[in-house]
Order: C-alpha cells, then sequence, then structure tokens
C-alpha cells in the first residue's frame, strides 16, 4: 500500500512513547489512518492539528497493516484555536467526522462539505458566519451515512408547503397543519434549511437541536463520551454568545 494525496487532519492519538495514530481525511480514498514516528515531538505536534490540511504519505506492507504516515503540512488553522468559539467548533466537526466516517471510503462530497466549514470558519471567525456551514454539513453527514432526514414533504398530510417541524422518531417534516396539538412532541424546523441563505440567532440554534438530536441516536451512540462532550462545550459557548 502506498498512498499520497492531500487530507484534512482530524484526530490524532498518542500510540507508544513518541507516535502518533492519526486519522486524516482524504477527497478521493476517505478516512485513512497512520502512524506518525515522532509524532508527539515539538516539531510535529503544530502540523498534526486537528483541521489543519497536509500532503500525507502512507505506506504499509499489507492492507491489514497500519500504515506508516509522514506528513508535509499545506495549510494551517492554528490561529484560529484561540478564539473559543472557532476553537470549539473546529475540535467538534473534526470530533464528529473523525468518530463517524468508515476508513477507506470516497465520501467527496462530505470532503468538499468539510473543506467549505473550515474555510467559513477561518474567514469568519464569528459565528453567525459559519454556523449555518456547520449545521448543513451536519445534515449532509447524516445523509451521507444512510441517515437522511426527509425535509421535502409532510409525514401527516404529504403537503410540501409550510413545513415548520420534524419527527424525531422518523426524521421526516411536519407542516404546521398536520402538527396541530402536537407541536411540543416534535423539532422545530428552520427556514434556512429549506430556503437557504443566511439565518438568524434562534434559527440557528433550531438547526442544532435539530441535527444534535439524529446524530446522537443514530450515529454517536457507542462511540464514546467524547465528540457529545465537543458539542456540548460549542452550543455552550454559541449560547453564550447569543446571551
Amino acid at each position: 500500500m502506498h498512498l499520497r494525496a492531500e487530507a484534512l487532519i482530524l484526530s490524532v492519538r498518542p500510540h507508544g512513547e513518541h507516535g502518533a495514530v492519526v486519522r486524516a481525511f482524504t477527497a478521493a480514498h476517505g478516512m485513512q489512518p497512520g502512524y506518525v514516528r515522532g509524532g508527539r515531538s515539538r516539531a510535529l505536534r503544530p502540523v498534526l492539528q486537528p483541521s489543519n490540511q497536509v500532503l500525507g504519505t502512507w505506506r504499509a506492507r499489507t492492507e491489514e497493516q497500519l500504515a506508516a504516515l509522514t506528513v508535509e503540512l499545506l495549510h494551517s488553522c492554528a490561529p484560529l484555536f484561540g478564539e473559543p468559539l472557532p476553537a470549539a467548533a473546529l475540535a467538534w466537526v473534526t470530533a464528529l467526522t473523525a468518530t463517524t466516517l468508515p476508513e477507506a471510503l470516497p465520501f467527496p462530497r462530505l470532503h468538499a462539505a468539510l473543506e467549505g466549514v473550515l474555510a467559513a470558519i477561518e474567514a469568519a471567525p464569528a459565528a453567525r458566519g459559519w454556523a449555518v456551514a456547520l449545521v448543513r454539513y451536519e445534515l449532509l453527514l447524516l445523509a451521507e451515512l444512510g441517515f437522511g432526514l426527509d425535509l421535502t414533504r409532510c409525514a401527516v398530510t404529504d403537503a410540501t408547503d409550510d413545513l415548520a417541524f420534524v419527527s424525531p422518531k422518523s426524521g421526516i417534516a411536519v407542516s404546521r397543519a398536520g402538527a396541530a396539538g402536537y407541536e411540543a412532541r416534535l423539532l422545530a424546523l428552520p427556514p434556512f434549511l429549506q430556503t437557504g441563505g443566511e439565518a438568524g440567532w434562534d434559527d440557528i440554534l433550531a438547526g442544532l437541536r435539530l441535527t444534535g438530536h439524529f446524530l446522537a441516536r443514530d450515529l454517536l451512540t457507542g462511540k464514546g463520551a467524547e465528540p457529545i462532550a465537543a458539542r456540548e462545550r460549542l452550543v455552550d459557548r454559541l449560547l453564550r454568545a447569543v446571551a
């Protein structure tokens, strides 16, 4: 196995005394794990920062063996980790992707969307500039992994207009008429997820509650506490920003 490709660093785990196991996301070859010798050294720690873009070279004698990985830094997001909100967003979106994606399967749309989210965070560290992109990324991740929501029709009336809620069980939209009397049991569907464009804080937080419900139920169960904690930190900091 010999692979050379640009990749986004998603996670870094200590391995042995000095090394690190890195999971990196490539456009054509999906998630690729690799062992970086000296990955915990002073020279490599800034390179192996989740969200950084690198040129990686993976080498292994067999497909089953964990490949040895060497990296060259192409672009660093390190300055963003000095700001609480961008840092929380980067930590969450990389942890989510690293935790949920299977290895070695290409997800080109997801890779392009993740690059877009990272670019949006870098271009506009204020959350209003990237939160909408983050919610859309979470929805795309659900869809790419087989848990997509149906936001095109009402689960009760089959209508395609005036959709304002989503069933937390089926993941299908519900119109205002179809939701009558049951609104408290449903998740709000913010308009920007249907019409596009910018969104206010209330809609952004509603979008995060919507995606958060299905991520926790369908993708993160049994995956450990770290991804959930990363998302809780992000939402907490967003709520502080709104207050």
